[in-house]
């Protein structure tokens, strides 16, 4: 993940970090002061798009490990590995992220990340929000995960129910590309430059 961001930043794309319910730990940075302090832009109303159920029952919470499958903050910040810099902004706010955007003149969003299901799909500024708002998604489908628990229906590998979240995204709310695709067209060395 953090190769296709590097790749998309250096070739001019606006990264948003959305690390959900981890906000106070950039609090005082300035990634998440430059988008925080934004003016709000009202969005349309919503469009009245139908959303039919899952074709997985996360019911459980999606967790398979049956130990562990107890409420509790799992993290307090995105994971290290995906780095932060300039020109970068932090939210896990929908209408400050579309505000953002529309001040910024951005169109399009693509995202990535987990779980697909749950922040990707039904956060304020997941897939089902801004589709709704009229912004333009698409889905890197192999840098996402699922909450699934192959114990429930339809009872198929953590694997597939993930592909069949990525196949219900793209039946009902946006088309999704491969990292790959990213990388090419936004190549992290181009010919001729030195890869130290």
């Amino acid at each position: 993940m953090n190769r296709v961001v590097k790749a998309a930043r250096k070739n001019g794309v606006q990264i948003i970090h959305s690390p959900s319910e981890t906000m106070n730990s950039y609090i005082d940075t300035s990634y998440r002061q430059k988008i925080a302090n934004i003016p709000r832009v009202t969005p349309p109303s919503p469009s009245n798009i139908p959303s039919p159920p899952l074709p997985i029952d996360d019911s459980d919470g999606g967790c398979d490990d049956i130990p562990l499958c107890r409420p509790y903050k799992a993290w307090t910040r995105q994971h290290p590995a995906i780095e932060i810099m300039e020109p970068d902004v932090i939210s896990d706010d929908g209408l400050e992220i579309y505000s953002f955007m529309k001040l910024r003149g951005i169109k399009n969003l693509i995202i990535m990340g987990i779980h697909t299901n749950m922040c990707i799909l039904n956060k304020s500024f997941g897939i089902k929000q801004m589709v709704k708002w009229g912004v333009r998604c698409i889905l890197v489908r192999d840098l996402t995960d699922a909450m699934y628990n192959p114990r429930r229906p339809p009872h198929v590998s953590h694997e597939r129910g993930t592909e069949l979240v990525v196949e219900y995204i793209e039946k009902y709310w946006c088309p999704s590309i491969l990292s790959n695709d990213l990388l090419k067209a936004y190549p992290l060395y181009k010919s001729g430059e030195n890869y130290s």
